[in-house]
């Protein structure tokens, strides 16, 4: 009896309860797994377990894109999309625009960007008022750029004025004014760090719906008050954020030209601002862009994945290195550099993808982190310790960031 007690048992455990066991890591490990393959269905396991939320393979926040084939582009919001929704050129009465063209554009008929379902007409210029005429769609994951695009909000004098050492651009939806006041108040409100200027502007643009002229008036009210929004002439959409990101890289060689370093981060993320400046105080000033590197990030060839690119518009099996989209730094001289690449690379309607395609064509490759724990694209839950060691993470949806912030900045040790 004592020996097939001794043999029902195992380390102190009974076969009951090492089977419960097994049944609850089995249980953790499928939502584990189901969680991971949710957000990144290209995730690679043997490099997670190598290096655990370190060198990333998949690329997220991916989007198609929509257009019509007028001097604007006007990709439709996902769920104006499946409506038909297009936009309503007497919606909204622009300011004065500031024009910024890409030099040397292509000669050939421009690319339209479109998705599906293909609205039915193309706009014209808001300025002309001319009739729709009908819209011709060339397939649906090309992205209309290089193309002329204007500012309808701008702070053109804000970088010669101020001179910042860092440059940070938030990529916005126009109606989300609850992220932008967060962020105002909390690691947005940081202006001078480690003695090095720091200025942040939101990039957004145009609002379509019933509501667009609503927004619109509260945005220019917005504008006047913190003097930090930057508007230009394309639809605001998840599947417009090529053309935003490109957009955003004319604003920086345009008007901040002279700023060493600027950094893109998604308005759902918590910035650790000194940490930043930290890093950019011996980051090197010229073909430096760093953040979250992918490495082998495999080009979906799935019709039914959403990130799927056939093989006429990208040949390769595998993207390039690049920074994920959540949040990635920059130097100066490389915005330049980029929009000159993008008239010789497809335009892709993988945002981050695309750049380091660009990159690519550039010869030049991102810079891993010196620290693989600055970028999380995974939600880092909050502890002063933690927080204070990274630059950037990703939160959750219930997160209070204020209370966060608060606590983060109160005086006393991190860890």
């Amino acid at each position: 009896m004592e020996n097939g007690a001794e043999n029902k048992r195992c380390f102190g455990f009974s076969r009951r309860h090492t089977f419960f066991i097994l049944l609850v890591l089995g249980v953790m490990l499928f939502f584990y797994y189901s969680n991971v393959k949710d957000m990144a269905p290209e995730w690679n396991p043997q490099q997670w377990m190598q290096s655990h939320s370190t060198k990333l393979f998949i690329p997220f926040r991916k989007q198609s894109t929509v257009s019509n084939n007028t001097r604007r582009s006007t990709a439709e919001p996902t769920a104006a999309a499946s409506t038909g929704l297009t936009r309503e050129t007497n919606t909204t009465q622009l300011p004065q625009n500031t024009s910024i063209s890409p030099k040397d554009k292509p000669t050939t008929q421009r690319q339209r960007s479109v998705s599906s379902p293909v609205p039915e007409k193309m706009l014209t210029t808001q300025a002309s008022r001319r009739t729709a005429v009908p819209y011709v769609s060339p397939g649906p994951y090309l992205v209309e750029y290089p193309y002329e695009y204007h500012f309808t909000m701008n702070e053109p004098l804000k970088c010669e004025q101020e001179k910042p050492f860092v440059v940070l651009i938030v990529q916005v939806a126009p109606r989300n004014r609850a992220h932008r006041d967060v962020i105002r108040s909390t690691w947005g409100s940081e202006k001078l760090v480690e003695g090095q200027e720091v200025r942040l502007f939101f990039l957004l643009g145009m609002q379509t719906g019933d509501d667009a002229q609503q927004v619109h008036q509260q945005l220019l009210q917005e504008s006047k008050e913190h003097h930090d929004l930057i508007q230009s002439d394309f639809v605001d959409c998840y599947k417009n954020l090529t053309i935003k990101t490109m957009v955003m890289l004319e604003w920086l060689n345009s008007f901040c030209s002279s700023a060493p370093f600027a950094m893109k981060i998604d308005s759902d993320m918590f910035l650790n601002v000194p940490n930043l400046v930290a890093l950019l105080l011996k980051a090197p000033r010229t073909n430096y862009m760093t953040g979250l590197v992918a490495h082998g990030g495999q080009v979906l060839r799935n019709p039914n994945s959403k990130w799927y690119v056939p093989e006429d518009l990208l040949s390769d099996a595998y993207y390039p290195p690049y920074a994920l989209g959540l949040g990635y730094i920059l130097s100066l001289d490389l915005t330049k550099k980029l929009i000159e690449a993008s008239r010789h690379v497809k335009a892709l309607y993988i945002e981050d993808a695309y750049l380091g395609l660009c990159m690519k064509h550039l010869g030049i490759l991102p810079t891993d982190p010196p620290n693989w724990f600055f970028f999380h694209v995974f939600p880092q839950s909050y502890s002063r310790c933690d927080y204070s060691r990274l630059i950037a993470t990703t939160t959750r949806e219930n997160m209070d960031i204020v209370q966060i912030w608060r606590d983060f900045k109160k005086p006393g040790r991190y860890c």
